[in-house]
């Protein structure tokens, strides 16, 4: 009896089907938004085709253009122009924020000409500024020749890493924010009304993302670009030609977020030191927050270097550094605040019959 129930669990054991997590992705990333850690990668600096994903760059210039509120005409530009679109037409009148929204939330390339003739003053002079702009916030590994993704004439080559950094420069914007966590937007140009729904379907099937951008074309298959926000650990994820992104994203997040928690190491609201060398009161100006393994918390250090000399001045008096395995993470400067010293009741009043 005994060996008949050790074969049953047995049986059991080699029966039961074992959940092992497949990245269904050819290249990934996930960076942490705040301080650029990146917590996990699959080939991030493989350069590939990035599809849609290439609006969010466009969006990153149009809301930085200050002309959101401009209204925009939409010319002859949009008539070359197929896949995916927002169907404006020309001759058509909508504010540059509306023509953003119809880019981001359904992809518009259209949508996405439009902006750049507006924008840049022409296509050509819009993609020069792209990849400017690529230049300036790292992406050292990318070539923009549109700006909309589309790849059978021109094509936009990018990595899993330079997307991300993309994501954490677009993620500062409050305006990408607002326009890619908007589930729903409504337009009304001229006699149309449009209603437009966001293609990024994490929104409504996972609590904790906050926006992104997804794309696709034959040759560069499934690209998605996502953020997400979960007890104060901002996080971006880059998945490109992916089988399954969505499913895929899911399934990373919550892979690092049973792994990593965001700890503040330095806190401005708590901060005290003594020293004999300060004459007043040590404080600093930000906080700085990092996020660890639990398993990793004790390779941080925190240390406060003062100069070993006297100071009697206000402003900047020394750093404080934040060390990870060794590594400084973060110099944070330390100022000191003389208190004012408060007068006699005899120097108060030589001081008024003086002004007298």
């Amino acid at each position: 009896m005994k060996q008949r129930a050790f074969f049953f669990l047995l049986l059991l054991f080699f029966l039961s089907p074992v959940f092992v997590f497949a990245d269904t992705s050819s290249s990934s990333i996930i960076i942490d938004i705040d301080s650029g850690r990146v917590l996990y990668s699959k080939n991030p600096d493989e350069v590939r085709l990035i599809a849609s994903t290439t609006k969010i760059l466009t969006a990153v210039l149009a809301i930085e253009s200050g002309k959101m509120d401009d209204e925009v005409t939409v010319g002859d530009e949009v008539l070359k122009m197929y896949g995916t679109s927002i169907y404006i037409t020309v001759g058509e009148t909508m504010k540059l924020r509306d023509l953003v929204y119809g880019l981001l939330l359904r992809s518009g390339n259209d949508a996405a000409v439009v902006i750049a003739k507006y924008v840049g003053g022409s296509i050509e002079k819009f993609v020069q500024m792209m990849n400017e702009k690529a230049k300036e916030i790292g992406m050292t590994s990318s070539i923009f020749e549109n700006p909309h993704g589309l790849d059978e004439e021109t094509k936009n080559l990018s990595t899993a890493r330079d997307m991300a950094l993309l994501s954490k420069y677009a993620y500062q914007l409050k305006e990408y924010r607002k326009i890619t966590k908007t589930y729903k937007h409504i337009v009304t140009s001229l006699d149309k009304t449009y209603l437009w729904y966001n293609r990024n379907k994490l929104l409504k099937s996972y609590p904790y993302v906050t926006g992104g951008k997804n794309g696709y074309t034959p040759k560069a298959g499934k690209t998605l670009v996502t953020t997400a926000e979960k007890d104060g650990l901002r996080l971006t994820i880059v998945t490109l030609k992916d089988d399954d992104p969505f499913v895929n994203h899911q399934a990373l997040y919550e892979k690092i977020y049973q792994q990593y928690h965001s700890y503040k190491i330095v806190d401005k609201d708590t901060f005290s030191i003594a020293s004999p060398y300060l004459s007043g009161t040590a404080y600093i100006k930000e906080s700085y927050s990092y996020p660890l393994k639990e398993s990793e918390k004790k390779s941080i250090q925190v240390i406060a270097k003062i100069p070993n000399q006297k100071t009697t001045k206000e402003g900047k008096v020394g750093n404080i550094l934040v060390k990870f395995k060794g590594q400084v993470l973060k110099q944070i400067p330390i100022y000191q605040k003389i208190p004012t010293k408060k007068k006699s009741f005899f120097e108060r009043l030589k001081l008024f019959f003086t002004k007298s």
